[in-house]
This record gives C-alpha cells, structure tokens and sequence, in this order.
C-alpha cells in the first residue's frame, strides 16, 4: 500500500500528457493540500516534475472490464481521495461509470449526468438554450446553400460538428461549393451559425458551479485563440452584460463543479458559444489569477465545505512554447 499522508488528499488526475490536466496537476501545488498521482497514456519527465507520481494507462480498451479493473486497482492501491478528469473522454468514462467509482467510495468531479450529455451535442444544445430564452446564435442544419444563407444571413457562414471540443472542424463557407464539400465531408456531424462579433470579442468564463444555481466566480477573461483552438493570450476583466448572462444560465442549468462557458460579444449583447462542463483548457490560466478549480474540488468534495469566494486578480496572460531539459540522474 502507498504511504497516504494524513494531511494530504491523494488526487489522482488524468491526462497530465496534455494541456488541461497539466494546469489542474500544477495548479495543485502551490497550497501543498494534495499528493498527485498523474495518470495518462505517455509518461513523460515534463509529467514527472509537477506529479508525485506518474501511472500510465493500459493498452486496454477504455469500454472493457479490464480497464475498469485498473481503476478499482489504482484507487486501492494509492488510497485515492478524488479524481479529477482532464481528458473530455475521461470525463465521459466516469459519466457512464458512475455507479463504479461511487461502490469504490472514490468522488469524481463531475458535472451533472443531464448537462454533460445536452453538451456533447452542440445543436441539441442549441434547441434547449434557444427555447429556454436566451438570446442564441442563429444556427441550422439546412439541406441547402440557398436555404442556409435564406435562414441565417449572407456569406460567410460558419460550418462546426455537433460533436467535439475546442475549434476543431470550424470553418468558414462563403458559398454553394463550400457548403457541398463540407457537410458532404461532415457526414451528419455539423451545423451551420451566423457569425457572430470579430475574434476579438471572444471571452471564456469559469464558474465553480454547486448544483442548486449558485456558483463561485465567474472568472471573466477576454481572450484570442491559438491555431489549435486554445486560449492563448487573455485578459481579465469585468463584463457586467457577461456577468449577468452567466447568472441566468447557471440558475436554468444548475452546473456542478468545474464549468466553463464562452461568449462572443456584438452590440454590446453577450451571444453563448458553448458549455464545456469540466475542466477547460484555460484551467491554469485561471488559477494563475486566483481561481483555482482543483482547490475548489477539495473543498467542496473532500471537505464538504462551500468553496470561498475567490479573489481574483487583474491581469493578462499569454501562453509560449517553452523546452523542457531533464538530464540524466536528474532527480524530477
């Protein structure tokens, strides 16, 4: 059996290999409340050096038995408080585990069953948020160029799957061969959305959401995309239209725990891009200005504490490509 400190909660996080779980294992460390167990497929030094120790996944299915044994194993054997997915995929295998992980006695954060499945599909989404009354981004599935630009406005408009995460798949279609070639190449997986606002009306907001409407935060950041689709340089600020608009649509849906939505803005009005309900890629960005998630969950699940309100900073951010050396006999 793992030594299990006392005053120290063992959080295994996934996906420690990739952006997100990175910034909610770093994000960790600077209160010295947890010992990390890093789990992802690729173990890596860069891993290594923010985790106390690093697990990597088996060559299993992730849908079979024996990976799911491999989690009834790591939880036994490392005495695992919490779990904090940072893969979207892992996040959808606790979903549909849940059962599991609760006869384990192990909390996962995770949001509710019921929004993280209205989420996976953007225009199921779309047709619940617009009928609730919010003000929606004009989006269809037309089965036409003609009736795309008759239903949404004038070219350019923008083509994104109904499933997936980040910027991935989005592109602009400016007319009838563009709208042939891309829905023909998306199968059924796309919709078509009025632009809305210029790349620098882009913001990301992260509430810490409790379940019954309230939250803690927001955290309001204005933000421009990398070509991968992540934030890549932002600025904290106050938006009051933002800041009201995330109230209501925490009091419809009721988020749980870590929950991360994105606006652009145009005439001043805030327009709902999407709700990611997990940790985001912005996750340490956040934490950087006061905003810690990972602490959040701690207090909330492990402490049964309401998390407090967080004192955010003013400030901008901006991510860059940095090398990491491990030399041998290097201790990580």
């Amino acid at each position: 059996m793992a030594e299990h400190s006392p005053d120290r909660h063992t959080i295994a996080v996934t996906g420690v290999g990739a952006l997100i779980g990175q910034g909610i294992a770093r994000s960790l460390r600077p209160a010295g409340r947890a010992r990390i167990v890093g789990i992802d497929r690729r173990i890596t030094p860069f891993s290594q050096s923010f985790c106390d120790i690093c697990l990597q996944k088996p060559e299993a299915d992730e849908a079979s038995e024996a990976y799911l044994d491999f989690w009834r194993n790591l939880v036994r054997t490392h005495s695992v408080d919490l779990i904090l997915p940072g893969l979207s995929v892992d996040m959808e295998f606790f979903n549909t585990h849940r059962a599991a992980f609760d006869e384990m006695g192990v909390p996962v954060a995770l949001n509710r069953a019921e929004l993280i499945e209205l989420c996976a599909d953007k225009f199921d989404f779309y047709t619940t948020y617009r009928a609730a009354g919010f003000p929606a981004i004009p989006s269809a599935r037309p089965d036409s160029w003609e009736s795309a630009v008759s239903e949404l406005g004038p070219a350019p408009l923008l083509l994104k799957p109904r499933r997936g995460e980040g910027s991935s798949g989005i592109v602009k279609l400016h007319d009838e061969v563009d709208f042939a070639y891309w829905t023909r190449r998306n199968g059924d997986n796309w919709l078509l959305q009025t632009i809305i606002g210029t790349d620098a009306d882009e913001y990301t907001v992260g509430l810490y959401g409790l379940g019954d409407g309230t939250y803690a935060g927001p955290i309001i950041m204005r933000r421009r995309l990398t070509r991968s689709g992540h934030t890549g340089e932002t600025e904290v600020m106050d938006h009051p239209a933002i800041a009201e608009l995330t109230g209501r649509i925490a009091r419809h849906f009721k988020p749980v725990g870590p929950t991360n939505l994105q606006f652009r803005v145009q005439d001043d009005i805030p327009y709902l891009l999407e709700i990611n309900p997990r940790f985001s890629s912005s996750c340490s960005l956040r934490a950087a200005f006061g905003f810690v998630e990972a602490e959040m969950c701690i207090d909330d699940l492990l402490e049964g504490r309401r998390p407090g309100v967080p004192h955010i900073r003013r400030g901008t951010a901006l991510r860059y490509n940095e090398d990491f050396i491990a030399h041998v006999g290097d201790t990580l």
